[in-house]
């Protein structure tokens, strides 16, 4: 009888844990979806932009191939998100808009201090500018990663991530 209830009330915690995530309350920006642990929807994570901005916020300042000059990227840690959603892959496959997708290893997010810029020189990015979120690895800072294989992975006007095994 003890094994049964132990049983229970870890399956309830684990049911509990895998819709933590509050509902957006504002129009959704982001859908993340995959091998996730935390939902607010039917199997994905959705975020509005007051919930990108609650996750741990980042600073890039560097120069990359689509702006001229050195500028400020900042929004929500990478490794932030996969947090969030208690993402458990290895790969992410990160979708625009437009559905240009571009698989990214999670290990960028969580090793690199990748950005998903959401403001550009403390000014918020709006799909012409290639928001509202821009994947952003800090160039200046390592330069082996001023290089094609990490442009490819840099997407803009990033719509969706699915958290692949």
């Amino acid at each position: 009888m003890k094994y049964l209830l132990f049983f229970v009330l870890s399956m309830s915690a684990s049911l509990l844990q895998a819709a933590e995530l509050p509902a957006p309350q504002g129009d959704v920006i982001l859908t993340v979806s995959g091998n996730i642990a935390h939902t607010n929807g039917n199997g994905v994570a959705r975020f509005d932009r007051a919930m990108l901005q609650d996750l741990q916020q980042g600073s890039i300042t560097t120069a990359t191939p689509w702006f001229e000059g050195t500028h400020d990227f900042s929004g929500p840690l990478g490794a932030a998100l996969l947090d969030a959603v208690g993402a458990q892959g290895a790969t992410l496959r990160v979708v625009a808009l437009n559905d240009y997708a571009a698989t990214v290893p999670a290990s960028d997010l969580r090793d690199l201090n990748v950005v998903l810029a959401t403001h550009l020189d403390g000014h918020l990015m709006s799909v012409r500018d290639k928001g509202p979120l821009f994947l952003i690895y800090p160039f200046d800072d390592n330069p082996d990663l001023f290089d094609e294989v990490y442009f490819g992975r840099s997407v803009w006007q990033i719509a969706k991530i699915d958290v692949g095994d």
